[in-house]
């Protein structure tokens, strides 16, 4: 890995514990899994991008919109195949083929990633089959992309 990638692999694991807070991103305090990857992107840069406005918890669904993936596209750039995945990546996941991307978080290893998990916290997971399958796209951050 290189430095980037381990420098986002340890903010990652510095949020493990955060308790679970729908529209936060403060660690220790209280995030969600968008708020884990806006607290990431302010250590590594400074500032937020854009502001994020106020979403309710249903919000894929209501929204009709791919928000999530959309918002990937204008900060992260293209997604990258499933097969090029490394530690530091963004993941989007997706509930169902036919539904937005509602999901995010870390990969810091091959079969591990970390998320803030509703009713959990934030938490490192294994990337079992059943989160594999739900993969929307992998996205790099800014700065760590070799194209």
């Amino acid at each position: 890995m290189s430095g980037v990638e381990n420098r986002i692999v340890a903010l990652a694991e510095s949020w493990i514990g955060t308790p679970y807070r729908h529209q936060g991103a403060t660690k220790d305090v209280g995030c969600d899994c968008i708020g884990l990857i806006r607290g990431i992107w302010r250590d590594l840069y400074g500032d937020e991008p854009e502001a994020v406005p106020a979403y309710a918890p249903d919000w894929a669904e209501r929204s009709g919109e791919d928000r999530l993936t959309d918002a990937a596209l204008r900060l992260f750039g293209k997604a990258l195949p499933l097969a090029e995945a490394r530690p530091g990546d963004l993941l989007l996941f997706r509930w169902r083929p036919d539904c937005a991307a509602k999901h995010a978080g870390i990969l810091v290893a091959p079969t591990y990633f970390i998320h803030a998990y509703e009713q959990v916290a934030v938490t490192r997971s294994a990337l079992v089959p059943s989160w594999k399958r739900r993969i929307a796209a992998v996205h790099r951050f800014p700065g760590t992309r070799i194209d």
